[in-house]
């Protein structure tokens, strides 16, 4: 069976398209071992934007991220970050990186890691404007081996943006906070992409990429199977989703053409079908006190679903 052909929806605004990659991945293989990482990954991250990389477990997106670092080498293809090879110094100082795993001194104060990390950059921000901006200011004289697992996971956001850089590499940032604590990093991040500092953004949270990414990049088995906004994305999807408030019997709405899905919530109806409209005057000729009628499409959770099911 042949390799499906990944998805592309509809190109972006021209300007965009003009303006020269920040870093890019171009036809990449690489293996470790017997397993197949990438598989002619092509990819780019653009000025000014937010990208998530999607993906089930084993999809590519930290391998990557690691040919991007510099972290390790393509098998064969071409990577590029800010113009020149990752192993490049000038390279580098221009990326701020939070992975999954850190290891960093446990008997430093926060402030102090803060101002080692940023001695590496050649115009790093402000110790204080970091701690304002990423909200860690009344972390700042705690020793970090004290910190909470949420807590540190904030400092290492402190430490990845303190160089000022103009691409920021995000693996999962958010795993380990709490909701008050996830919302202002998204609010960080935002006012980020609005200063000019272009951000990949890996998660399993596909609410984080519906509220924040200007496009999404989906992968399974080391290819691209889909890059677009979110609207693109969940426009490739043929289903929606109806909600009404009925007394129809859900396992009868079961068993019509094009429902995938019936299920009641009280007095409520959400049904999802591939031909929603023609279920919508069905739902309406069969009761006539039906009420509240709602269509919507897929969101971002069911496009990646059936996306990665495709490509299995």
């Amino acid at each position: 069976m042949s390799d499906p052909e990944p998805i592309q929806p509809s190109s972006p605004t021209q300007p965009m398209q003009r303006a020269a990659a920040l870093a890019e991945l171009k036809a990449v293989h690489k293996r470790f071992g017997a397993t197949v990482a990438l598989a002619g990954l092509s990819l780019q991250v653009r000025p000014g934007e937010l990208l998530a990389l999607l993906g089930p477990n084993g999809a590519g997106k930290s391998t990557a991220i690691a040919l991007w670092l510099g972290l390790t080498q393509p098998d064969s293809g071409t990577v590029r970050l800010l113009g020149r090879s990752p192993l490049e110094v000038e390279s580098r100082r221009g990326v701020g990186v939070m992975m999954q795993e850190a290891g960093l001194a446990a008997e430093l104060r926060v402030r102090e890691l803060l101002d080692l990390t940023a001695s590496y950059y050649p115009a790093p921000l402000p110790l204080e404007e970091v701690l304002a901006l990423t909200r860690t200011a009344a972390l700042g004289a705690r020793r970090y081996g004290k910190l909470s697992g949420g807590e540190k996971r904030q400092v290492q956001f402190a430490l990845a943006v303190c160089g000022r850089p103009r691409l920021l590499f995000l693996d999962e940032p958010t795993v380990g906070l709490d909701v008050q604590a996830r919302e202002a990093m998204w609010r960080t991040l935002r006012d980020l992409v609005a200063s000019g500092c272009s951000i990949v953004l890996t998660t399993h949270y596909l609410e984080e990429a519906q509220t924040l990414a200007d496009r999404v990049a989906v992968l399974a088995h080391g290819r691209l199977i889909a890059c677009g906004t979110v609207d693109e994305i969940r426009s490739v999807v043929a289903r929606k989703e109806i909600r009404c408030s009925s007394a129809l019997d859900a396992a009868e709405i079961c068993r019509w053409p094009s429902v995938l899905h019936a299920a009641r919530n009280g007095n409520r109806l959400q049904i999802t079908a591939t031909d929603a409209e023609e279920i919508a005057r069905r739902l309406l000729a069969a009761d006539l006190q039906l009420r509240d009628l709602e269509i919507r499409h897929a969101g971002l959770s069911e496009a990646f679903t059936e996306l990665t099911k495709e490509a299995a």
